[in-house]
């Protein structure tokens, strides 16, 4: 194919997660209007990296953070977006692999976007840590707005197999709280640094929605 057909055939494939629903928003039956596609939740990430590299000051190359951060999905173009709770998460790893390679077969720097994907799965540099972090994080302030907006409604959740985790359940049920419960969950399993975790438990603790 020509470099023209490769720009329009990889804009194309992208242009799928405007349309794709973040799987744990339909797990939880959000009710809105509008609900956060893959490719918001990659906005929000990389509007949320660039906020905690201004304040925090990190150390960190950020252009090379907004690029993984861009790229880090492009899996769920042909997998969809698979829970965190998926049960063979060794082989999304290796299905995940496969798509990028898929997606990425046509364009002339496709070995340099996709070794971008392997170092923020692999979370072994600073740049794929704090991308890493900017991820989870993400969610959850997307989690906090939709509960604060009254969007989930915990006597509605028959169907969601995410309540039969005993850690995710024994926090709704010690608080009552959807977004309590997530962020708490989130903050025992994400790693988080110092400064992620002080915007974690201000989210935590304080409203953010007028």
């Amino acid at each position: 194919m020509s470099k023209q057909q490769n720009v329009l055939e990889f804009y194309l494939l992208c242009n799928k997660l405007k349309d794709i629903i973040r799987t744990g928003w339909k797990t939880w039956n959000v009710q809105r209007k509008r609900v956060e596609s893959i490719a918001e939740h990659i906005y929000g990430t990389q509007m949320l990296a660039l906020a905690m590299w201004s304040e925090f000051k990190y150390d960190i190359d950020i252009k090379k953070v907004l690029f993984m951060l861009s790229v880090h999905e492009l899996e769920e173009i042909l997998i969809g977006d698979l829970s965190p709770f998926y049960s063979q998460k060794e082989n999304k790893v290796e299905m995940g692999h496969k798509a990028v390679h898929e997606v990425l077969k046509n364009l002339i720097s496709k070995e340099e976007i996709e070794n971008l994907v392997f170092e923020f799965d692999e979370r072994k540099t600073k740049e794929a840590t704090f991308a890493n972090q900017c991820d989870k994080l993400e969610c959850d302030i997307q989690c906090k707005i939709y509960d604060e907006e009254g969007c989930v409604d915990l006597k509605t959740q028959n169907s969601n197999a995410i309540l039969k985790n005993k850690e995710v359940k024994k926090l709704i049920d010690d608080n009552g709280s959807w977004s309590h419960a997530w962020i708490k969950f989130w903050q025992n399993k994400a790693n988080y640094d110092d400064n992620f975790s002080s915007v974690s438990n201000y989210l935590l603790n304080n409203k953010i929605t007028k």
